[in-house]
C-alpha cells in the first residue's frame, strides 16, 4: 500500500469520526489505568458496568488499597481473570504510593513495571491519557493491519513499528482510536460490514463482501414495499 493512499484511508476516519476516544468510561489517569488492567479478556461494556459501581467508591490508589483484594472483587467479579486483576490492582496501587507518589507515570518504562500492564496497556495509557502518539495493537488493529494491507506483520509489535513509520504524523495521536473503533464495528473478524465501509475501495482486503449490497438494497425494498402494505391494509376505523 502507497502513502497516498493510507493518506486517504485516515483522512477519511478522520472525516467519519472526528474525535474519537476510548469507549471505557473514566475520568482520571488512575481510573483509565484500572480500566484498561481490567478489560484484558473482557468487554469494555462488562468493564463499564464494573467501574460504574467501584470507581465512586475507590478513585484513587489510597482508596483502592482500603477496599483490598476482597472488597475490589466484589466489583469486579463479573469480569473474566478477576481473581488475579483485583490482586494486580493491590500490587499497582503499592507501587504507585511508594514510587510515583499516588500518580500514574507518564512513562513506559514505569508503566510496564505495574503488574497487568503490558505494553498495549502502556500504549493505550499513554495515548489516551497523556496524548503520546503510541498505537495499542489490540486484535482489532492487528487483523487490520493485515486484512487492509495498512502495516502488515506477523506480531502485534510488528504491526505497531509499522504503523508508526507510515501514519503521517498528523494523524498518529488518534490512528490508535480509529482502528480500534474502526475494527471493533466496521472490519469485524467474520463478515466485514464491507457495503458500509468509508475506505472499502482503498483497503487490499481480497474477500471483500461488496456483493452483499445488492442484497442490502433488496432488503430495504422488501421492507419498504411491507410497510406499504401495512398501511394500506390498515384502513379507518368507525
Amino acid at each position: 500500500m502507497n502513502a497516498d493512499k493510507r493518506r486517504q484511508i485516515f483522512e477519511r476516519l478522520r472525516d467519519a469520526n472526528p474525535n474519537p476516544t476510548t469507549e471505557l468510561n473514566y475520568s482520571t489517569p488512575f481510573e483509565l489505568l484500572i480500566a484498561v488492567l481490567l478489560s484484558a479478556q473482557a468487554t469494555d461494556v462488562g468493564v463499564n458496568k464494573a467501574t460504574a459501581k467501584l470507581f465512586p467508591k475507590a478513585n484513587t490508589p489510597e482508596k483502592m488499597l482500603k477496599l483490598g483484594v476482597d472488597g475490589i472483587k466484589e466489583y469486579i467479579k463479573t469480569i473474566g481473570l478477576f481473581n488475579a486483576k483485583a490482586e494486580n490492582v493491590i500490587k499497582t496501587c503499592k507501587i504507585l504510593i511508594e514510587q510515583h507518589g499516588g500518580e500514574v507515570p507518564e512513562d513506559r518504562e514505569a508503566l510496564e513495571a505495574l503488574p497487568g500492564v503490558g505494553r498495549k496497556t502502556a500504549n493505550v495509557v499513554l495515548n489516551t491519557a497523556f496524548g503520546h502518539p503510541t498505537i495499542a495493537v489490540d486484535t482489532h488493529i492487528f487483523r487490520l493491519g493485515n486484512r487492509i494491507n495498512i502495516a502488515p506483520g506477523k506480531t502485534p509489535l510488528a504491526v505497531e513499528q509499522k504503523l508508526l513509520k507510515v501514519v503521517p504524523d498528523e494523524f498518529l495521536k488518534d490512528a490508535h482510536h480509529w482502528l480500534i473503533l474502526h475494527g471493533r464495528y466496521v472490519c469485524t473478524a467474520r463478515n466485514p460490514k464491507c457495503p458500509v465501509c468509508v475506505i472499502n475501495d482503498l483497503c487490499d482486503y481480497k474477500n471483500k463482501t461488496m456483493l452483499d449490497e445488492k442484497k442490502l438494497a433488496q432488503n430495504e425494498v422488501s421492507k419498504s414495499k411491507k410497510g406499504t402494505a401495512k398501511k394500506s391494509g390498515q384502513g379507518v376505523k368507525a
